[in-house]
């Protein structure tokens, strides 16, 4: 008897929380079980015992998937990860640490069927701190401009995705894979309802700023040319500034006979021009950087270990 594909696959990326995953097994399993689904539990190659807890959970119940990567990958690549054994119709992506609610599935599930590719779970009010809730206002304006995210649309890591566009996701074979970015260039049929953000259940989060600045360059240079060309018309138009600027001191010196005490105003336009010049050729080195790396074909994660792999 062939058997057949979950409704659900629940994709969940874990690091460090060894506290949370008996917590949150348990209220997915409540929280669907009138849904046929299956729970794909990826490891990070968490520092504590979440691998542990992982193999506890699944052998108590065969519809959870563990897998353990080799190494630490990020976020990012251990979700694409989970996609490549997501058996389900929809998948479903959210924290391990029960801050987006299980409760909240059904809910995305029942919007996403009316005709959706792809629906956010969008939080109101956020329980992490300031600094977050700022950076989360600026990568999703700077979204909009890089790969066209429509206004109002929030980037919440808690989603419900169609098995045919995390496909079509799958089809990326480089090393920083940004998964929103990889949805909208694949689908514009997206939408969100509004969830709750909890508190988190145990520990702390693990990201910090210079890890939320490199999701943010996975965006900025990942899925555009946006910024080289941002680069190449700041630089125009410095030069024509300057040019001009220029002009202008050869006229009062010529026609008014003023004094150009230059020294000053000589290093302040060096300093500025030379940054100019060195974040240009960052950019530049940043895009460089992720083409050598893809062309070398370092692999964007790797699996040690498996436990219930379907």
């Amino acid at each position: 008897m062939k058997k057949t594909n979950p409704l659900l696959s629940i994709v969940i990326p874990v690091y460090n929380s060894e506290n949370c995953i008996e917590k949150l097994v348990l209220c997915l399993k409540s929280a669907l079980k009138s849904l046929s689904h299956e729970i794909i539990l990826v490891n990070d190659c968490s520092p504590d015992n979440s691998w542990n807890q992982i193999l506890i959970a699944a052998k108590k119940n065969k519809n959870i998937c563990g897998i353990n990567l080799r190494k630490n990958s990020g976020q990012d690549n251990a979700i694409m990860a989970g996609l490549s054994f997501a058996k389900g119709n929809y998948i479903v992506i959210m924290d391990d640490d029960l801050q987006h609610s299980p409760s909240d599935i059904p809910r995305l599930l029942e919007t996403v069927e009316k005709g959706y590719d792809v629906c956010y779970a969008n939080f109101e009010e956020k329980h992490q701190a300031f600094w977050k809730n700022l950076g989360s206002w600026f990568n999703g304006k700077i979204a909009e401009y890089v790969i066209a995210k429509p206004r109002g649309i929030y980037l919440s890591p808690f989603k419900i995705i169609r098995k045919e566009v995390t496909e079509s996701i799958l089809n990326y074979n480089g090393i920083y894979p940004y998964v929103d970015g990889l949805i909208f260039q694949v689908t514009a049929n997206i939408t969100q309802i509004p969830a709750k953000h909890n508190t988190r259940f145990s520990g702390r989060g693990n990201y910090n700023l210079i890890r939320s600045i490199r999701v943010f360059l996975k965006l900025l240079t990942g899925f555009s040319i946006q910024p080289l060309r941002l680069s190449s018309y700041t630089g125009f138009i410095t030069s024509v500034a300057g040019f001009l600027f220029g002009l202008y001191r050869i006229w009062c010196y010529f026609f008014q006979g003023e004094k150009v005490a230059g020294w000053t105003s000589l290093i302040v336009l060096i300093l500025f021009l030379g940054g100019l010049i060195l974040m240009s050729l960052g950019l530049i080195g940043e895009y460089i950087g992720r083409i050598f790396l893809s062309i070398n074909h370092k692999p964007s994660f790797v699996i040690k270990e498996t436990i219930n792999r379907k």
